[in-house]
């Protein structure tokens, strides 16, 4: 597997496991990926269904958030295990696997998930601002994207100082929740009794479907299978089965610490506002206000807007690195992480803005539960890959899941499905019979709905009919034994030059390869104005310039004795050099590694990483 086609390969295997010899000192290096993923599960949205369900029906929905954890913890079991054995993320695997109109849907679906739960992180920091700093709450929308460059730094820190710092936001959020229950004083038997399975209404089973999918994230299946990649690990069957093992004990521990805190702001809704009356609580800034006068003490609004922002900033980071995964593990565009986040952010930022200056900032409670139940309906669609690849003996060889875990995981899907397709049944009955919508609006949201229950049997029946395509497809990156065969000298070497330093070290590389009875052809690219617009046509000052540059090259090699043309492209580099490469059939591309500068760059990176992935020759680069 090349380095471009590593998951996340900014990090990728970074932390090294292999010479630590101490196994708490190995368990503890293991310890992190699902500490990213917890976060996923204690963010903004969870608060906002958390504070309904405890509001509207007390304790009776507590026991919704332990089968939801449980849930999870099988389910992100299965993803690290994917990413363990395969070296692949969900993304990538589910590439490989379908064809490009079910991958492509699967992308947009998966982007659609992102961008509700990042619509939660924007509300909930903006609340937190609000409630904190009494700032409008559109200003604090607004502000939410100058996380972008929190991130950045974050991200250049290293994946460790990363874990850690998310490890911080976490026990702000614990040591937050532990004090507020200390102020609320539950009632633990009628808890204890809201363990036992219940459901009072069709609210109820809204709600549940939104605590469902707070809490079971399905950008955090794509995350967590790339992110326990950032471990270099023993390959031999030994060493999986241990990483498997120490990734189930990171998961579990992280998973109980957000159920901790799932619970506690449910257990703190029902306490505080359902006990007292307060039903229909579902704005976090409503249970802000009443948190004072009710508890009398005014630490606890005041710890409880601290948290809020704790999570909604710690879930920008994760949202951001699973944005990424998803992008590139699909359709393999790769741009800077946080150019990722300013899309994402501000496709999170428009309907958020809309919602608060056009209905008002009463709506947001409403939109944050909304934003979770779109995260459930999209759940089938990361799940069921998931089961398919961790099942099959022919992906994962001898670390398939157990029939056990099959079995749970399945019931899981059929559940989780089989309430999804209830709800969008009884959701459509009524906007049929609903007369105030218009009939335009009522088709379109009808066609939308089948189309979602089409796609998803789709996804469910293709790699049972496409046995042989998902054989050939997955294979496990390990080679029993190595060809030691010496290739033969290239003879036609391709050398980018672009008249820095950097082409005496390419030249004299490439002249070591090829020797006096190579070819070699110069290229350079021209990236004026003019050469974006006309091509070849175009002969301004610079163009006329680096065409003498060149063929003076080309002079200075025939002087040594070598052999040597040039060509020249335009535009683009990380395009019209493989458009060279390809058209004048090069056997070896060689290239300086320090890349281009300006905009382009700022969006898409080097030079060098856009070329690599565009060519089908080796390429050295120097």
């Amino acid at each position: 597997m090349s380095s471009d086609d590593k998951s996340l390969s900014e990090v990728h295997g970074s932390v090294d496991v292999t010479a630590i010899k101490s196994p708490i000192k190995r368990f503890l290096a293991f310890l992190g990926p699902a500490y990213f993923i917890s976060i996923g599960y204690m963010d903004p949205g969870n608060w906002a269904t958390d504070i309904a369900g405890g509001s509207h029906f007390g304790y009776r929905l507590l026991w919704i958030l332990v089968v939801s954890n449980l849930v999870a913890l099988l389910l992100q079991s299965f993803s690290a295990r994917l990413g363990l054995v395969t070296g692949r993320d969900l993304s990538q695997a589910s590439r490989d696997l379908f064809p490009p109109f079910i991958n492509f849907t699967l992308y947009l679906f998966a982007e659609i998930a992102i961008a509700a739960c990042d619509l939660a992180e924007v509300l909930g920091m903006a609340i937190g601002l609000k409630l904190l700093f009494n700032l409008p709450l559109w200003i604090g929308i607004c502000l939410t994207v100058l996380d972008t460059f929190l991130l950045l730094a974050l991200l250049h820190a290293g994946i460790r100082k990363l874990e850690r710092f998310i490890l911080s936001l976490i026990a702000i959020i614990g040591i937050s929740f532990l004090i507020e229950l200390f102020f609320a004083r539950p009632n633990w038997s009628d808890a204890a009794a809201g363990l036992i399975p219940t459901m009072p209404s069709m609210e109820a089973l809204y709600l549940s479907l939104a605590i469902l999918g707070a809490t079971v994230m399905p950008h955090n299946l794509y995350l967590h299978s790339s992110l326990v990649q950032t471990r270099k690990f023993n390959r031999s069957p030994e060493g999986i089965k241990r990483a498997i093992r120490m990734n189930f004990f990171d998961s579990a521990i992280a998973l109980n610490i957000a159920l901790f805190v799932n619970a506690a702001i449910l257990i703190l809704s029902a306490a505080v506002f359902f006990k007292n009356g307060y039903f229909s609580v579902n704005a976090i800034e409503d249970a802000y206000t009443f948190l004072s006068p009710l508890l009398g003490s005014t630490w606890a609004p005041v710890l409880f807007a601290v948290a809020l922002i704790a999570a909604g900033q710690s879930s920008t980071i994760t949202g951001t690195m699973a944005g990424q995964i998803i992008m590139e593990g699909h359709i393999q565009l790769r741009i800077q992480p946080w150019m990722r986040r300013i899309i994402s952010r501000i496709l999170a930022v428009i309907p958020a803005l809309a919602v608060c200056l056009v209905k008002g900032e009463s709506y947001t409670g409403d939109l944050l539960v909304l934003s979770q139940f779109i995260l459930s309906l999209q759940l089938p669609f990361a799940i069921i890959p998931l089961l398919h690849f961790t099942s099959n003996k022919k992906v994962m060889g001898d670390f398939a899941i157990p029939t056990a875990q099959k079995i749970a995981g399945w019931f899981a899907v059929l559940s989780i499905t089989g309430l999804n397709f209830y709800f969008i049944f009884v959701q459509m009955n009524e906007w049929v019979h609903d007369d105030s919508l218009s009939f335009t609006l009522r088709f379109f949201l009808s066609v939308v709905c089948i189309f979602v229950v089409v796609f998803l049997l789709m996804v469910w029946i293709y790699p049972n009919l496409s046995g042989r395509r998902q054989e050939k497809k997955f294979r496990l990156h390990t080679q029993e034994s190595i060809e030691f065969e010496i290739p033969l000298k290239p003879k036609k070497i391709m050398i980018a030059v672009d008249f820095s330093k950097a082409d005496n070290k390419a030249i004299a590389r490439a002249l070591q390869m090829g020797g006096l009875e190579g070819e070699y052809v110069l290229l350079h690219i021209v990236e004026t104005a003019g050469a974006f617009v006309y091509g070849g046509e175009t002969q301004d000052l610079e163009t006329i310039h680096d065409r003498k540059v060149v063929n003076n090259y080309v002079a200075q090699f025939s002087e040594k004795g070598y052999k040597a043309s040039s060509l020249l492209g335009y535009g683009n580099p990380k395009t019209a050099i493989p458009k060279l490469v390809g058209e004048n059939g090069g056997e070896l591309l060689v290239m300086g590694a320090h890349g281009h500068t300006g905009i382009k760059d700022l969006l898409f990176g080097t030079t060098v990483e856009g070329v690599r992935h565009r060519i089908k020759i080796p390429m050295l680069v120097v």
